[in-house]
């Protein structure tokens, strides 16, 4: 994949439609009721059975939150009553425990990662109880190579906290910033200091934290291109190994949260292609590589190299540097692959707690892969992590005739073909440069399951 992606206007207009962002394949509307607790420990039992069987890897969700956030879509309680969050704790080592007499104890588990909400909504003590929990339940890989990673809300937590962070194991750190104009941050409730997140940044650089990420979000009520710019200008100077800069998709019909922003406040659309395109020329321009998607990395972060060396990997939580593993999902709404399936918790505490008091696995629902899909999730990770399809390394791993196979996915690509988008050889799929900021259009070609009626379900691709 070439580094530096082109971009051009009437092309990226053209191509900005609704879209997955493939975080998985099949994707979650596929998910159903009909796979139950069963289906996963099944699931489970596979998992062990792999010659050799995969590391581990934890997503757990924390949902709490003591502000409510106008943009935000994820699964969120705002509370102020910390009490709701010890009741929690509680049910989450129990799933814990369920969750780690499926699996060997000789499986090492490599990845962490806490999400939310807000994770450093717990308390330091809680956090250490949490990871106590798991460190008895599970095989934890104690070297500094593994990838723990934690969201952090700057606002939630002091620079001692950071220390503290790194002691329990956190190596990567993940902070919500979005954009640093006051205007913005109050049309959207979320008011953070430039120097809150100056001083954390710092702080976990002290505390030789592996790799620190910044949040961007693109498109929020009363951005302008001279006010994100001057955004960039700090988040450049405060020099975060990773950037992630988001679309910021608003669906007031469907998230209730954002229908407190005032419509006359938003950005008109053709504004969130000039802060993207500002977005792309002053990362690239101040040495950050473009990843994919949205994020970009300093050159020598990990993200880099894994991208440059062809071991780049993409789940449920984005790119990651880590081999493919087994991921454990744990907490409401939260979303776990392990196997040949996916499978997603119940969202509601009620549901939650109603579960787990019952012995049972809070599954919700899921998924089990045919062999098509195994196939077709191989073909567009290897389009969104390394910018190309090589068809003998799919031949030889299915055993298909690649063009034959595909022929009707590769018609779907004449039109981006004859746009510069992608190219066909004979021998493998190009992303070229101007293509990238489209790779999400280029994979549906391959997607068997994209109907136009699920097409309102996703975010706009650009």
């Amino acid at each position: 994949m070439d580094q530096l992606p082109s971009f051009n206007r009437a092309l990226v207009e053209k191509y900005d439609r609704p879209g997955p962002r493939y975080t998985s394949y099949p994707t979650a509307p596929q998910f159903h009721q009909a796979f139950a607790e069963d289906d996963y420990r099944a699931a489970a039992a596979r998992s062990n059975q792999a010659q050799p069987p995969k590391p581990l890897s934890v997503y757990i969700h924390i949902p709490f939150c003591k502000s409510l956030c106008y943009y935000c879509a994820c699964n969120k309680i705002i509370t102020h009553k910390t009490e709701r969050a010890a009741e929690y704790l509680d049910y989450l080592k129990r799933e814990i425990a369920m969750q780690a007499a499926l699996f060997e104890r000789s499986r090492k588990l490599t990845q962490l990662h806490l999400g939310g909400g807000t994770p450093t909504y717990l308390s330091s003590e809680q956090l250490a109880d949490l990871m106590a929990t798991l460190h008895q339940a599970f095989n934890m890989d104690d070297s500094d190579d593994h990838e723990f990673s934690l969201e952090v809300d700057p606002r939630t937590i002091s620079p001692q906290q950071i220390q503290e962070l790194r002691a329990l194991g956190f190596n990567r750190l993940s902070f919500g910033v979005q954009d640093f104009d006051a205007r913005v941050q109050a049309a959207v409730n979320r008011i953070q200091s430039e120097e809150q997140t100056r001083e954390l940044v710092e702080a976990a650089r002290a505390a030789k934290f592996k790799s620190v990420s910044v949040d961007l979000i693109y498109g929020l009520p009363l951005q302008t291109v001279a006010s994100f710019d001057a955004t960039l200008s700090k988040i450049i100077d405060i020099r975060p190994d990773r950037i992630a800069a988001y679309s910021y998709a608003h669906l007031p019909e469907l998230v209730r949260a954002q229908k407190l922003i005032r419509p006359e406040d938003m950005p008109p659309p053709e504004r969130k292609l000039e802060l993207l395109e500002l977005t792309i020329q002053r990362l690239t321009a101040a040495g950050y590589i473009y990843i994919g998607m949205d994020h970009f990395s300093l050159p020598e972060d990990e993200l880099a190299l894994a991208r440059a060396n062809g071991t780049l990997q993409r789940n449920f939580q984005g790119y990651s540097t880590h081999a493919d593993c087994d991921l454990i999902g744990l907490g409401i709404s939260s979303i776990g692959k392990v196997a040949d399936s996916y499978s997603q918790n119940v969202k509601e505490l009620s549901q939650y707690y109603a579960r787990l008091n019952d012995g049972m696995l809070p599954v919700h629902r899921g998924y089990k892969l045919s062999d098509d899909d195994r196939l077709r999730r191989d073909v567009i990770v290897s389009l969104m992590c390394h910018g190309r399809i090589d068809y003998r390394q799919i031949e030889q791993k299915h055993g298909i005739d690649f063009r034959s196979y595909f022929a009707d996915s590769l018609a779907k690509l004449a039109e981006p073909v004859a746009d510069g988008l992608v190219e066909l050889r004979d021998d493998a799929l190009i992303l070229l440069p101007q293509g990238q900021l489209m790779m999400r259009n280029v994979a549906m070609a391959f997607d068997a399951y994209l109907g136009g009626e699920q097409r309102g379900r996703f975010s706009r691709t650009v």
